[in-house]
């Protein structure tokens, strides 16, 4: 895994030394080497930070070229050796064995249409001196970020913000739309940025830019499938299902560093540590534990499969982590996220990285194959919900959202049920509902935002698709590519830890949505019905494979200690001229009254944080 950066000006560049600042300042992302490529007329440079996992000698070091083609390559593809042998009887000859030089030779063999081959997790920049134009590309699942800023006839991209906040003239002017997506949903969507001159490149599309007329031209070159029409034997979808996870995992256990598997004791992660052990035998496998807080703790169970496989297992006891982290992260997470399991997530990432350079997760299996319980939840409002006129169900949600204060049991439920179908999966786990951000953000004024922040989840709602599989692509699309997956990326990058997901292989994406149907997914009552059979098969029988237990941390419980005073001294300071602090101050005495506010009192806290280490003003 690395680190990307690059410009494209209208006049030569002076200040070279500015892109290198650029560059170093992800270090983070690629500790092992570094390099920096500029075109002849000085208008185009392109650098890299490398974390060295496949050839580990100089001729995978990047900016790699190959006649008038230069590549930088954040990623890993999986299907390299593949595309190589294919690429060599084609008449390629290679100077290294990395997967960057097969992308850059299946680039000159096949054109933009070489990206409908590429399996793997990636996002690159290729410079076509014979076209003049730049390619900007981002992986299917959107695993690895790629941040750009256009100006005019300019371009300026990165694999994270602070990279672009390294030039003194990049504007930190906040985008008040993406802040009040932020506190809708605790994440700023793909296509938006916390400030409002950068966009994301969308997961599965790419970009092309036109040095000589500053054309941009954006596409996508994938999308999930429609449901199959015909349905297949339940048996016949469980042996594709073994053998694609199988061979996801096979794939992915490919590196010249060493490997781990992260392991819960959860279905998805034990499926791939059983599919990891055979694949390679010995496997390593890691956790972080919770003792005294058994509904956090996934120590006994990561420990009874680690012991069913046969794995060589470590833990990590998680203390009550100290407050000091949350700056600290604040600053690497450059776009805030509301999601504490980046805590734990960077511990149990600095772990391994001491004993691998490489870990699988089980990223993805509850958004493929039905594992979260709102889907349950989902299917059964829809079929109440019919019994109740939309006139009386829209006065409810009006009377819940203006009178009754957030945190207070019920009173999300009852929003959630009264609404119609796509705006009660556009409110699951919602951290502040649009009654509560205007009242929160009254301070700005005029500025308040106009748009609906439910919309960044309802535009994924295809009326014709059944319930389950609207909430479930809404999850993939967004809570899945901008809270999970960058929670992960930024954690373990901070460690120069790389983190592969085999659920993610979109061959196994196009499966899951593509062949499974609902009734083998999730019910009224079940979740995960075709994983779970699965597991049958290799984990141990005494493990509970209906326990549902989320990778976070006992925030409540910590909230009444330390953490709770720093939260509280964080938000007392809180900049009133974004948040209104009278409002902040009741979501305070409601936690202390009872009321489930510590996620929201949390997201503004991060928020602020983040605010002060980047030193941003409205």
């Amino acid at each position: 895994m690395c680190g990307i950066v690059g410009m494209i000006r209208r006049d030569p560049v002076h200040d070279r030394d500015l892109l290198l600042r650029m560059r170093d300042a992800l270090l983070h992302r690629g500790p092992d080497d570094a390099g920096t490529w500029w075109g002849a007329d000085g208008r185009i440079g392109l650098a890299h930070r490398r974390l060295a996992v496949i050839d580990l000698t100089p001729a995978g070091s990047q900016p790699m070229t190959d006649g008038a083609t230069v590549l930088v390559f954040n990623g890993e593809l999986y299907n390299y050796r593949d595309l190589r042998a294919e690429l060599i009887s084609r008449g390629h000859r290679f100077t290294s064995s990395s997967d960057t030089e097969v992308l850059l030779k299946a680039y000159r063999e096949w054109g933009d249409a070489f990206l409908s081959r590429l399996v793997g997790m990636f996002a690159f920049a290729l410079y076509d001196g014979e076209r003049r134009r730049l390619l900007l590309v981002r992986d299917r699942v959107g695993e690895k970020p790629l941040f750009y800023a256009l100006r005019g006839r300019e371009i300026t991209f990165a694999s994270e913000l602070k990279s672009l906040m390294v030039d003194a003239s990049f504007s930190r002017t906040l985008d008040i739309t993406s802040l009040d997506a932020y506190l809708a949903y605790g994440y700023v969507p793909y296509d938006r940025c916390i400030f409002r001159d950068v966009q994301k490149l969308a997961p599965a599309h790419a970009l092309s830019f036109d040095i000589t007329s500053g054309e941009v031209r954006t596409w996508a070159y994938w999308t999930l499938p429609e449901p199959a029409e015909n349905v297949r034997s339940e048996q016949d979808l469980l042996e594709e299902y073994d053998a694609q996870l199988f061979e996801s995992v096979q794939r992915q256990l490919i590196a010249d560093v060493p490997v781990g598997v992260l392991l819960s004791g959860g279905i998805d992660s034990s499926l791939v540590a059983a599919q990891a052990v055979r694949a390679a035998g010995g496997v390593r496998t890691f956790t972080m534990t919770f003792p005294g807080y058994p509904g956090f703790d996934e120590g006994p169970y990561a420990r009874l499969v680690a012991n069913h496989l046969g794995t060589e297992h470590a833990e990590l006891v998680a203390e009550p982590a100290s407050v000091d982290l949350l700056p600290m992260l604040a600053r690497q997470y450059d776009e805030p996220i509301a999601d504490t399991a980046i805590v734990p997530t960077y511990l149990v990432s600095r772990l391994i990285r001491e004993q691998a350079t490489v870990a699988l997760g089980g990223e993805g299996g509850d958004e493929l194959f039905g594992g979260y319980i709102h889907y349950s939840s989902i299917m059964k409002q829809e079929r109440l919900r019919r019994w109740i006129p939309g006139s009386l169900r829209r006065r409810v949600v009006e009377t819940l959202g203006r009178y009754v204060p957030p945190g207070l049991p019920g009173r999300n439920f009852g929003i959630g049920f009264a609404s119609d179908l796509p705006e009660s999966i556009a409110r699951i786990d919602m951290y502040f509902d649009r009654w509560t951000r205007h009242r929160l953000l009254k301070p700005l004024g005029q500025a308040l935002p106009v748009s609906d922040a439910e919309a960044v989840r309802t535009r994924w709602c295809t009326p014709s698709y059944s319930p389950l599989r609207q909430a479930m692509e809404t999850d993939f699309r967004s809570t899945l590519v901008d809270a999970y997956l960058v929670k992960i990326d930024r954690a373990s990058m901070f460690t120069g830890l790389e983190v592969r997901a085999p659920f993610l292989d979109h061959r196994l994406v196009e499966f899951a949505f593509g062949q499974v149907p609902d009734h083998l997914k999730a019910s009224e009552g079940r979740l995960k019905i075709l994983s779970k059979r699965l597991a049958g098969r290799y984990v141990p029988s005494t493990l509970n494979l209906e326990r549902k237990q989320g990778f976070s941390m006992p925030l409540s419980a910590w909230f009444k200690g330390q953490w709770g005073h720093f939260v509280e001294s964080v938000l007392n300071d809180v900049d009133p001229h974004l948040f209104d602090r009278h409002v902040v101050q009741q979501l305070i005495a409601g936690q202390h009254q009872g009321f489930s506010n510590a996620m929201r009192l949390y997201a503004l806290t991060f928020f602020e944080l983040w605010r002060r280490e980047y030193g941003i003003t409205v």
